[in-house]
């Protein structure tokens, strides 16, 4: 039966397969159970799951569902005929896109939380859902609960929008906002993390910024209807913060935060960007705390809009792929399916990182001499960097910690800077440099 747009919607009710019932999943399936009738009033129809493909048929989930439900081959929710809809909640990108494909080529609307397929490949399968005009939906694959994706591309949709910088990861925020709290040391904290399920017994893809970096890969993609490459998107991640940068940055007036910005650059370019920065105290995701979430957007009519809330874990998530579902659901009932597909119709390129001008934060040590500041600020001078403030503290053992903030510079100056400033015989170490973002 095909399921183009103008197609009248003749069942009796809507058929739903899903792909894995790990948190996402069981998430997603305990909202649809519970909430199941008020969703139904929603859609004006009976909403019904009619297959979970799931890799262990025997583990013990986290929701109670019909085990007659359950199969491990997930080609029985591909190829069944009567599932209009197909929610990919097994994350990665393979198989995960080699299933989707396979449900777009049997007519199925796609609903997915991956925000790595999305990143990765979801261009392609965007344009694949589009020619047979299905919808292809994700909500869910970027800051959790909090509705983002939907807004961008219809409340917003009339704005250029200038900026988009958020705070996606949860992981991170909360290692980082312990560790201002408390005081507390980067490994310390993260072993916590990990010991209330925060962090993966990996953190690889958080601590190193990657998951984030597909994050605003996708956002920066509808910001400025424009494809973004993941791999042109810079990231640094947060394991070389440590506790004197936290107590440094406190007493210069900011806190620092794993920042994903995406930023417009005159006509044709964009900066995308992930890394750790010091942010203002006063600044509107300053406050935003523990695994919470938020996301700034600049636009030309509306201004600043900020989203907040919870970025991850089965109850969010779950929630954003249910609101999805209800919107495919929809627009089946009314024949009216593909009315939104990607928004990538220009090409814009990314600004190298080594042209992204911002203020900078740098930390050294250095031997406690005569002109030592003379020979570090004469580097600073060569290059044309400014210097805003500076802080200097004794160390025992004749050495001093010195904290520098600078004017804005591109990033390129401050790195061919500080690989001099490194070599200098009064230098022990340049510990660390993060920008500062206003």
């Amino acid at each position: 039966m095909s399921r183009g747009a103008a197609m009248q919607w003749s069942k009796e009710k809507i058929e739903i397969g899903v792909l894995g019932l790990g948190v996402v999943g069981s998430g997603t399936v305990d909202l649809l159970q519970r909430n199941r009738l008020d969703i139904e009033r929603k859609i004006g129809l009976p909403l019904h799951i009619k297959r979970i493909a799931v890799r262990d048929l025997n583990k013990q989930r986290a929701v109670s569902v019909d085990h007659a439900l359950l199969t491990n081959d997930p080609h029985e929710v591909l190829n069944d005929p009567d599932i209009d809809i197909v929610c990919e909640l097994i994350g990665g990108v393979e198989p995960a896109q080699e299933f989707v494909r396979h449900a777009l080529k049997r007519g199925k609307h796609i609903v997915t939380a991956n925000k790595e397929m999305i990143a990765k490949v979801g261009h392609g399968l965007m344009e694949t859902a589009a020619r047979q005009n299905l919808d292809f939906q994700f909500e869910g694959s970027v800051a959790g609960g909090i509705p983002i994706i939907q807004p961008m591309k219809n409340a917003l949709a009339g704005n250029q929008v200038h900026e988009v910088m958020g705070i996606i990861n949860g992981t991170t925020n909360y290692i980082l906002t312990k560790m201002t709290h408390e005081r507390a040391d980067f490994d310390t904290v993260l072993k916590e993390a990990q010991a209330h399920g925060y962090a993966e017994a990996d953190p690889t893809s958080d601590i190193e910024g990657y998951d984030a970096q597909y994050k605003i890969a996708i956002l920066a993609s509808i910001a400025f209807t424009s494809q973004v490459q993941v791999a042109d998107v810079h990231v640094e991640g947060i394991a070389k913060v440590s506790r004197a940068d936290i107590e440094y940055a406190d007493e210069l007036g900011y806190i620092i935060k794993l920042l994903a910005i995406a930023r417009r650059v005159g006509a044709d370019r964009m900066q995308v960007r992930v890394h750790p920065a010091l942010l203002p105290r006063e600044h509107p995701l300053a406050a935003t705390n523990d695994v919470y979430n938020a996301v700034l957007i600049k636009g030309d009519s509306v201004g600043d809009v900020m989203f907040y809330g919870r970025g991850a874990g089965g109850g969010p998530t779950g929630s954003a792929v249910v609101g999805d579902i209800i919107d495919v659901s929809r627009n089946l009932r009314f024949g009216s399916t593909g009315r939104v597909s990607c928004t990538c119709f220009e090409r814009k390129s990314i600004q190298p990182i080594d042209e992204v001008v911002t203020r900078h934060y740098i930390r050294m040590v250095v031997q406690d001499r005569p002109k030592v500041l003379s020979a570090i600020s004469g580097v600073f001078g060569d290059y044309d960097i400014n210097i805003e403030a500076m802080v200097q503290k004794t160390r025992q053992g004749k050495k001093t910690d010195i904290v520098w903030v600078m004017h804005e510079a591109p990033s390129r100056g401050i790195r061919q800077a500080l690989a001099i400033i490194a070599g200098l015989p009064v230098v022990v170490e340049v510990s660390n440099w993060l920008r500062v973002e206003e």
